[in-house]
């Protein structure tokens, strides 16, 4: 039985929660100890002790608010961010004057820090700005005029809510990218696992009809013909994920295999290259492409793999049934090269300008012409008896208003 695997995930903002969660608590107990100490100065004692009621029972009554971001709603860090600055302001009728213009600590003390903090723990370093002017402001009209250590304090203040929220923004995404990096590997190990049962299972078995149909012949041969072109469509599907499973019908008449392509029905945005040449694989033709998508205009992408395909009619005319045939397709910095090679007897020379006076247009139009539509290139390279190649050339923003819109190749 396998084993699956799971993936934990850690949170990194998880710690600076238990840390503000500590930090709130502390700050509290030091704002009523200072209180504490310096009771006799207070102008008002009743209203401070008052103020110290409300804060307490806050302050641990919304401890599981900080628990995480999800508990730490913005109703609760306005009530929370609405004690402190009341508090500030509390401060010039429950102290002195004088007390107030040596610099006195206000009545929530450095537990309004907290507060802040929290904005910038739960919605960056945006949220922390907008705390803390707010509680600069307040500060200010607490004192009557900028004095030195509050402004001090207060720049300490926005400049810290700052950072500590762009770390926590910057935290978060870091963690969104670590897992989506764990889901792709787990991904990739359970596909790995798919790809050998099905190697253990299916493919084994379309392989054996393959061959046995082939040494039956007869109605068995075409049997064993479509098994070993479905299996080469299986095992680059669980290799690459990309193979669309083409229509396949058999055209009596003509002896012909007609492979009706799905094209993407979205044609505003490029096409994958791959998509449309997939289809063309098959028991004697070899698809060799990029791991990562090769992006083109739907009209040009689709007259290149017509050329393709023009290009494996020849294979299949000439080269004879037996003949196998190979696509690479390349994507290099300045256009998309595709190279369509065959292991047949190759051209004869002058057959090509022979072929085009008698009117078989087959290479001039069906493949350099749509070539040449779409701002490309088409060359051909052969030599008797070793095969026949060619190299088709677009660049990369190719486009042509000629282009063609069928969705049908025929081979």
């Amino acid at each position: 039985m396998a084993k699956r695997e799971r993936v934990v995930r850690m949170s990194v903002e998880q710690p600076l929660w238990r840390a503000l969660t500590a930090y709130r608590v502390l700050t509290m107990l030091y704002a009523i100890g200072l209180f504490a100490t310096a009771y006799g100065r207070f102008a008002r004692p009743w209203l401070a002790i008052a103020y110290y009621v409300v804060l307490s029972v806050w302050t641990l009554a919304t401890l599981p608010r900080l628990a995480n971001a999800a508990s730490c709603t913005k109703r609760f860090l306005a009530v929370d961010l609405t004690i402190a600055l009341l508090g500030i302001l509390l401060t010039p009728l429950a102290d002195t004057h004088e007390r107030i213009l040596d610099g006195g600590p206000t009545l929530p003390s450095i537990w309004t820090a907290g507060s802040v903090l929290a904005y910038a723990v739960k919605g960056g370093w945006r949220w922390a700005a907008l705390a803390s002017t707010l509680v600069a402001a307040v500060n200010l009209v607490e004192r009557g005029a900028p004095a030195r250590d509050t402004v001090h304090n207060v720049v300490l203040v926005w400049v810290a809510s700052i950072a500590i929220g762009y770390v926590v923004e910057v935290a978060r995404a870091s963690e969104r990218t670590l897992a989506r990096a764990l889901e792709i590997e787990a991904a990739t190990r359970e596909r790995e696992r798919l790809a050998r049962d099905i190697h253990d299972s299916v493919l084994q078995v379309l392989a054996m009809v393959q061959r046995r149909g082939t040494a039956l012949g007869g109605e068995a041969a075409e049997l064993g013909r479509l098994a070993g072109e479905q299996e080469v469509a299986l095992r680059t599907l669980v290799s690459g994920g990309l193979v669309p499973l083409s229509r396949v019908s058999e055209d009596a008449a003509l002896g012909a295999v007609v492979r009706v392509v799905d094209e993407p029905d979205d044609e505003e945005g490029p096409v994958d290259l791959r998509l449309l040449l997939a289809p063309y694989a098959g028991a004697r033709v070899t698809l060799s492409e990029p791991g990562s998508p090769v992006p083109l205009a739907p009209a040009v992408a689709r007259e290149l793999a017509a050329a393709v395909g023009a290009a494996l009619d020849n294979v299949r005319g000439h080269a004879g049934q037996g003949a196998h045939a190979w696509i690479l397709v390349e994507d290099e910095p300045d256009g998309i090269v595709v190279t369509v090679r065959d292991d047949g007897p190759g051209i004869p020379e002058g057959r090509l300008a022979q072929a085009e006076g008698e009117g078989r247009l087959g290479v001039a139009q069906s493949i350099r012409g749509r070539l040449r539509d779409i701002g490309g290139a088409a060359e051909l390279i052969s030599v008797p008896g070793q095969g026949t190649e060619v190299e088709l050339k677009i660049p990369k923003d190719a486009g042509g208003p000629g282009a063609s819109r069928g969705r049908a190749g025929t081979r």
